[in-house]
């Protein structure tokens, strides 16, 4: 007698990649121990945290090398870092990871993601008056989504 399969309800509320939608699901298939990191991916994107971090830092690079922006190599670094991978050297696998491509807006089977010496390249890439932008602009989503202290009547 063949064994059931049961299917496990959809993870709901998750951002299309490429114009495809994404079913999170606990059952099997090609699949990343990492899937948090796509709910994250919802939470970062409404706060462009990287999108701001990334405007504050001057880019050396000459535009005809860049693969990688400098607001995705920071995406993918936060993430990481939320995933509980704080050393760089994990995005010598993760950069392959299906979770992390599509928490940073790239099918399954696109290139690899960043790896780690662009990453370590970043690390020490902003000066102390970028680095105060970079504390600024984390300032200001704070404001916008914190609730206001209780008060005593």
């Amino acid at each position: 007698m063949p064994a059931k399969v049961v299917s496990t309800p959809a993870l709901p509320g998750l951002s299309p990649v490429c114009g495809k939608p994404i079913i999170s699901r606990f059952d099997g298939g090609k699949f990343s121990s990492d899937g948090g990191v796509l709910a994250l991916r919802e939470i970062e994107t409404r706060l462009g945290i990287a999108n701001r971090l990334a405007a504050c830092v001057a880019d050396p690079r000459g535009p005809e090398r860049v693969l990688h922006s400098m607001a995705d190599i920071l995406r993918f670094r936060m993430l990481m870092i939320a995933a509980g991978c704080e050393d760089a050297n994990d995005a010598a696998s993760l950069r392959h990871d299906s979770a992390f491509k599509l928490a940073l807006g790239r099918l399954p089977d696109a290139a690899a993601l960043c790896s780690q010496p662009t990453i370590s390249r970043l690390k020490n890439l902003p000066r102390p008056r970028e680095l105060l932008r970079m504390g600024q602009a984390m300032v200001d989503p704070y404001h916008l989504h914190a609730a206001p202290p209780c008060r005593d009547p």
